[in-house]
């Protein structure tokens, strides 16, 4: 399992963080995501690699921007 970590700012709430796990859990080959409110680090995990511009473009997609591309 391969798992990378994005910096997602603009989340402030629990709605938020639903929001970007939803969007980003539709991208082909995640299995799973994980999202900390409170540092706003999102963990998506996978078998194998991930297109990180599919990443995220579903971060945006959601209206929250990543900042370590």
């Amino acid at each position: 399992m391969t798992t990378t970590t994005y910096t997602v700012t603009g989340m402030t709430c629990g709605h938020c963080v639903s929001s970007v796990k939803e969007e980003v859990g539709e991208v082909a080959g995640v299995t799973n995501v994980e999202v900390d409110l409170a540092t706003g680090l999102v963990t998506v995990g996978s078998d194998g690699p991930v297109d990180a511009a599919a990443i995220v473009a579903a971060v945006e997609e959601a209206g929250y921007e990543v900042v370590n591309r």
